[in-house]
């Protein structure tokens, strides 16, 4: 009875809960290929989780009595209730969230005008480095300049044409060069000298979280058995490289791609590595 007449005296906070588990579910669903059908361009479980999130964005901003007596504590709930309202939205990543392969493959060549830039970028880098250094770094980094080509010549065409051998032509492109990238990075963490270590390491973490993006994107478009196929190909799992990578860094470029905050980036990478580590990447 505590359980029902907890409801009846607080429908709005019950309400809530529901709201949010609807939306927490459907998200997951979503991440593990789940789509129940589809609706209009996107799918049954983005639709319901849309609508479950816009639900409790309309809750959170309801009125706050102006009774003196109950406005404080009335105020705290709405509070919360708004801060419950953010976290439910932040689990619609931008590209984690299951939508159209048209609308990932968009996204994906959104991205690649940053990745061409990162990549110019590890171009002038060796320059930057001690002598000794340098040649470590070239070769670590050698094949990055076709690899990203290469990536955004396929993204471009699964976009022209979002089908099935489109996208396994990018699904083993992305994993491709995910692991040329992991693998450099790995090779200039080894560098010795501080500062040759440190413009190595920022260069390629560039390029690095502007790929495991990628990867994600295509990850959330591809089959259950394609993205086990992907993950057996990728024998430097993101686990070995984590250590390397700065967080406030990666945030701060997804936050400047998406025009979010910084803060929602932060969780939106830590959601979409954790979904990427469980693929077995």
């Amino acid at each position: 009875m505590s359980l029902i007449s907890n409801i009846w005296n607080h429908p709005k906070t019950s309400a809530a809960g529901l709201l949010i588990a609807v939306a927490t579910v459907a998200s997951a669903l979503s991440q593990q290929g789940v789509s129940l059908g589809t609706a209009g361009t996107g799918t049954v479980v983005t639709l319901v989780s849309a609508i479950a999130t816009a639900l409790l964005g309309l809750l959170a901003q309801d009125p706050v009595s102006a009774v003196p007596a109950i406005a404080t504590s009335r105020g705290a709930a709405n509070s919360k209730l708004g801060a419950w309202a953010l976290i439910a939205l932040l689990l619609q990543l931008p590209f984690m969230s299951g939508c159209s392969g048209v609308t990932v493959a968009q996204d994906i060549v959104n991205w690649t005008p940053t990745l061409q830039s990162a990549v110019a970028t590890v171009d002038t880098t060796a320059a930057l480095l001690a002598p000794v250094d340098a040649p470590i770094f070239a070769a670590a980094t050698v094949g990055f300049d076709a690899a990203s080509n290469l990536l955004v010549t396929q993204a471009k065409a699964y976009l022209a044409n979002p089908g099935a051998s489109t996208l396994a032509q990018l699904q083993n492109q992305v994993v491709t060069f995910q692991q040329q990238v992991n693998g450099a990075l790995l090779q200039a963490a080894r560098i010795l000298d501080p500062s040759s270590q440190q413009h190595a390491v920022s260069a390629i973490q560039e390029v690095a979280t502007i790929v495991s993006a990628m990867l994600s994107l295509v990850q959330s478009v591809s089959s259950k058995t394609a993205v086990a196929q992907m993950a057996a190909r990728s024998t430097m799992k993101m686990a070995s490289i984590e250590r390397y990578m700065d967080a406030e860094t990666a945030a701060s470029m997804v936050a400047g791609h998406y025009g979010e905050p910084v803060e929602m980036a932060r969780i939106q990478l830590v959601q979409a590595e954790s979904a990427v580590e469980r693929a077995g990447f």
